[in-house]
């Protein structure tokens, strides 16, 4: 991969009512606020149990760099309004050919139903098809967690796969969905 398609994390995204940019350490807080709520975010692989936690997450989980192969970039949901951080969404740059990626979004527990997601997210997807150039995206879902069913739904993503007991959360091996788009696929 040439180092020209190596996005530094100064991009930022923008829609209406949201701002997306880079998550960053002083986040941590705000981070671990809405995703240390067990029952809110029970269908999360990760949840953290101290701000200290969240602080680990960012420095040592999170790449400073967007559009790494093998990596997880994470932008921080900003309302507009306020400038209060609601929530964040995750990429996951897994195809060594780096034109697959994965997507994941949390939001508080207060912002969920608003539209947020689905605004965020359709922001996220053309900055991927248009900017970035990649082919494919993915979500992994919970099959129980109707909600991000029905979002990705909204977003165009069909459901490509059913695997069963195929990841072990919390030592329990849980089911997961694989719903995807492609960019031919993206509605104008």
């Amino acid at each position: 991969m040439d180092q020209k398609d190596i996005m530094k994390p100064t991009i930022e995204l923008s829609t209406g009512r949201l701002h997306l940019r880079p998550i960053q350490l002083s986040d941590a807080r705000e981070l671990w606020s809405y995703r240390s709520d067990r029952v809110a975010n029970r269908y999360q692989g990760w949840i953290p149990g101290s701000i200290e936690d969240a602080e680990q997450f960012i420095s040592e989980r999170v790449s400073p760099v967007l559009n790494v192969n093998g990596t997880w970039f994470q932008f921080a949901v900003i309302l507009r309004a306020n400038g209060r951080m609601i929530g964040d969404i995750g990429l996951h740059f897994f195809d060594n050919a780096n034109r697959q990626v994965e997507l994941g979004c949390t939001l508080g527990t207060g912002y969920q139903g608003c539209g947020y997601a689905t605004e965020a997210l359709m922001e996220v997807i053309r900055y991927l098809f248009g900017t970035l150039d990649k082919h494919r995206l993915i979500a992994s879902i919970d099959p129980e967690n109707l909600k991000s069913i029905h979002l990705f739904e909204r977003l165009g993503f069909r459901k490509e796969g059913h695997f069963r007991k195929c990841r072990l959360q919390d030592g329990q091996w849980i089911d997961d969905l694989i719903f995807a788009l492609l960019r031919e696929e993206m509605a104008p």
